[in-house]
């Protein structure tokens, strides 16, 4: 089971979700998706918070607003962290977790300990964690489908870009070939029999001079 929480705090709305133990924390650090930012209670046991961000949004760039409700959701469900004030809320995008045979359940190390940052969450906020708790759901995904058809989806539009760009690049292509010709090409009609025919003296009437007279 996965819980699911809203923070109302951005527009759109942010969805925040945590696994209700450590083996479906095994499950959401497994099929996590790239734009999943895990947060977790620093040196505490607590549980395995995810933000997903919103397309085009980076880690770094996440609102103060909405990373109190993450870090104060963290808290909350530390059974030490809950407790205590002055704590440390770390964080790091989904694809800097590491796991291997060596840790135990639920536990999880970094590719990259540059990219872990920390919030310093002086006490628990009631408001904020029961603002989220009112938006809690309880669902049974299946998570490894839905990263499948996430891949799929990116697959999809990656290959409707790449169509659109060599479309626009052959449209390009070809007015640039035209701007070519017709600069090559310019000059073409001053040449032409007619053009020189008009331009030469030669068959003019006798009296032509006369006209400027």
């Amino acid at each position: 089971m996965v819980l699911y929480f809203t923070s109302n705090v951005v527009d759109p709305p942010a969805f925040l979700y945590v696994g209700k133990d450590k083996v479906e924390n095994e499950e959401l650090i497994k099929y996590g998706l790239d734009e999943d930012i895990w947060f977790h209670v620093d040196n505490l046991s607590s549980a395995h918070i995810y933000l997903r961000l919103a397309e085009g949004v980076s880690w770094d760039d996440i609102p103060a607003e909405l990373l109190e409700d993450c870090a104060q959701l963290t808290k909350a469900n530390s059974i030490d962290g809950n407790k205590k004030d002055n704590i440390t809320v770390i964080y790091t995008p989904w694809s800097n977790l590491k796991k291997d045979g060596s840790m135990a359940v639920g536990q999880v190390g970094f590719k990259d300990q540059k990219k872990v940052k920390r919030i310093h969450v002086i006490q628990r906020l009631n408001p904020i964690v029961n603002r989220l708790n009112k938006t809690k759901v309880e669902k049974f995904p299946d998570l490894r489908q839905e990263k499948e058809d996430r891949a799929r989806e990116l697959r999809s539009r990656d290959r409707s870009t790449q169509l659109k760009r060599q479309k626009e690049e052959k449209i390009k292509e070809r007015e640039n070939r035209e701007k070519r010709w017709q600069k090559e090409h310019a000059y073409d009609d001053l040449f032409s029999e007619d053009v020189v025919a008009e331009s030469s003296n030669q068959d003019r009437k006798s009296d032509f001079e006369e006209d400027f007279m």
